[in-house]
Order: C-alpha cells, then sequence, then structure tokens
C-alpha cells in the first residue's frame, strides 16, 4: 500500500442506483444491510431489527453512545497498522449483539458495494454472541471497475456455548485494493466457522486473528481464492490456543492463472499449560500457468507436550492423466480444466449448508474458470 486514497463522500443517487445492481447474492434468505462507498443507506437494506433476539446498531450511533469498546477488537497484535488504519478512518459499520441462547432462523448479510473512482472506504463489524446462542454472518465485497481502496474489519467475541458460522465473498473491481482483518475470541465449547471467497481485487490480503480462551472450543477456518494476470492474494493468520481440549482446522486452495501470486502465512501458537491441543494447517495451490507463483509459510510454536498438531502445504498443476482421461471422452480442453479446479475447490466450498448461498459460490467459482481474469 503505497498511497491512501482519500476517503469518499457519501453516495448520491447515481452511486445508489449502480450499487443496486451489483448486490450480490439475491437468492439467500438473509437481512440485508447495505453499505455504499462505506456509508449506510437504508433503501437498499432490509429493516435492522427482523432478527428475532439480535440487536444490530450502526456503529456511528453506538460511538455517539459511548461504545468506543468496538474499536478495541480481541487477540489483534499490539501496533497492528491495517486494524489501526481501520480504527483511524472508520465512520461507520455495526455492532451486532445475539441475546443469551438466540438461534434467529436467518442470517444477516452485510453487503459492502464500492462505486466511483479514486477513493478509500472503511468499515467494521463487531459481533458479540451470548452463552448458546448460534448466529449466521454473510459478508460480501463487490465493486465497479473504478479504482478503490477497502479496509475491513469484523470481530467475533463468542461466550460459552456460542456457535458462529461466517461466510465471506470478496468479488471487488481488479483495480481494488482490498485488506481485511478478522478477530475471533472463542470461548468454552464454543464453534466457529469461517469461509472466505476471494475471486476480485487487483490485491487483496485477509488477516485472520483467533484465540481460543476457554476450554473445549473449536474453530474451522476456510478459504478459496482465484486470481490471474498480474493480481496478488495473501492469507495471513495465527491461531493461538490458550486452553485446553481445543480443535482447530485451517484450510485454504488457490488456482493461479497468468502471472498471479499467492502467498500463505500460517501459524499455530500453542501456548503453555493448553494441553490436548489439536491443530492441523493446510494450504494448496493450484497453478495453470508458467508463469503464476505460489508462497506458503506455515509454523507451529508449540509450549506444550501433549498435543496433536501438523501442518503441510502444496503447489502443483493440473494432473495431465486426468486431463487426457476427459479430453478422450471429448471434452474441450477448457472446460476439462475448469472441472478439475471445480473439484479442487469443492472440498472448502461444498460443506457451505446454506444451498442457495452455497450455490452462489460455486457459480462465482464458476465464472472465474470462464473468465480467467
Amino acid at each position: 500500500m503505497r498511497v491512501a486514497q482519500p476517503l469518499s463522500g457519501p453516495p448520491g443517487a447515481a452511486d445508489i442506483a449502480i450499487a443496486r445492481a451489483l448486490l450480490p447474492l439475491d437468492a439467500v434468505e438473509a437481512v440485508r444491510a447495505v453499505f455504499v462507498n462505506g456509508a449506510y443507506v437504508a433503501e437498499l437494506s432490509d429493516p435492522l431489527d427482523g432478527l428475532e433476539g439480535v440487536s444490530v446498531r450502526r456503529l456511528s450511533e453506538a460511538l455517539e453512545s459511548g461504545g468506543s469498546a468496538v474499536l478495541a477488537p480481541h487477540g489483534l497484535p499490539e501496533g497492528e497498522p491495517t486494524a489501526g488504519l481501520n480504527a483511524a478512518f472508520v465512520a461507520d459499520g455495526l455492532v451486532i449483539e445475539v441475546a443469551l441462547g438466540a438461534q434467529p432462523a436467518k442470517a444477516l448479510h452485510v453487503a459492502n458495494v464500492q462505486v466511483g473512482q479514486g477513493h478509500a472506504a472503511y468499515g467494521r463489524v463487531a459481533v458479540t454472541l451470548g452463552a448458546g446462542a448460534a448466529f449466521t454472518l454473510i459478508e460480501s465485497h463487490v465493486g465497479d471497475a473504478g479504482a478503490h481502496q477497502t479496509n475491513s474489519l469484523v470481530s467475533l467475541d463468542l461466550a460459552d456455548e456460542a456457535a458462529l458460522t461466517l461466510v465471506k465473498l470478496q468479488d471487488e473491481g481488479l483495480s481494488t485494493l482490498h485488506l481485511a482483518t478478522l478477530s475471533a475470541r472463542l470461548g468454552a465449547r464454543s464453534k466457529l466457522s469461517t469461509l472466505a471467497l476471494s475471486a476480485g481485487a487487483a490485491a487483496a490480503r485477509q488477516q485472520l486473528f483467533v484465540g481460543f480462551e476457554g476450554d473445549h472450543a473449536s474453530a474451522e477456518l476456510t478459504g478459496a481464492g482465484f486470481a490471474g494476470a498480474k493480481r496478488h492474494l495473501d492469507t495471513t493468520l495465527v491461531v493461538t490456543h490458550d486452553a485446553v481440549h481445543c480443535s482447530s482446522r485451517e484450510h485454504f486452495k488457490t488456482a493461479l492463472d497468468g502471472r498471479a501470486r499467492s502467498v500463505f502465512q500460517g501459524k499455530i501458537v500453542v501456548k503453555p499449560g493448553a494441553q490436548k491441543t489439536d491443530g492441523k494447517m493446510m494450504a494448496q495451490a493450484l497453478l495453470l500457468s508458467e508463469d503464476a507463483e505460489a508462497d506458503a509459510k506455515p509454523e507451529l510454536e508449540i509450549f506444550a507436550d501433549d498435543v496433536v498438531c501438523g501442518h503441510g502445504a502444496t503447489v502443483g498443476a493440473l494432473d495431465d492423466e486426468l486431463l487426457f482421461y476427459l479430453k478422450a471422452r471429448g471434452i474441450p480442453q477448457a472446460e476439462a480444466e475448469a472441472l478439475l479446479v471445480r473439484a479442487f475447490v469443492g472440498e472448502v466450498l461444498e460443506p457451505v449448508e446454506d444451498e442457495p448461498l452455497r450455490d452462489a459460490l460455486i457459480d462465482r467459482a464458476a465464472r472465474w474458470l470462464v473468465e480467467r481474469d
């Protein structure tokens, strides 16, 4: 990030009309909150009181009433620059509180749309789940062809026995710089499941900081990324186990064409006393051209002696024998490659339980396989 673009002004009627046409995931049944260039747009949004047992407030209202604690999420490294930039410039977002034991039937979809040229948008979503609550959050980022910058931060605080599912679609314009941070604190016997699909932006970095602070908690962090041309995808995560009998799974896949590059930096930290930790991390990249590049740096830092931890990374091309098998049955080269790539990423996309949401993610992956940007 060499230049910080100026903050976007309030969206005009023309911006809102463009954003309406760009909104994704129409088939997904969810309460939708829409932000255009970082500003909440009520006319594109559903009523925010439509989820039983869930309080949804705009960040600007929370800050006016003294709720500045949302600007200090759990688990971020001291002085982390991307989150610091977000805290300095964020103007709006959502503060979500899920009541004790609440399990709303619908998800909340936070839709972020960037339109126009040469500006930056900063957004933040702070989610707190009460004990025994269950909640699904969908986060999407889309945009037009203008050169934008996006900086988003999502913080999650799960009380004991809470369960949260987070699905993110990043499909911004191919001139955008997208920076995203996720921080999460897990209480005892809580469950966190995340999936991030990245198919847009010139350069996209997603960083995750997940901390286990209660016993018998579990987390499954997954992602799929697609990039061509000279685009760059970066996934950086730190998972810190500081409780006993906790498990974590991290599995990230990328498919790269042209001169695209992916970077995976993952670290599992097992603190002293965090016995019976079960942590496994895997990064896999598929290179569809001679000039694509994938770099992986998985790490383990273990300070307990009764754990099961492991990590791995693979980088490779499509299997020539499988391609020959498909082509020998009359399937054209491009379609055969698309079938194999879809099978490759399907391992992380197929487990999405919401069928319309799963279909939308798979369709986006399939469209990239045709376009290859």
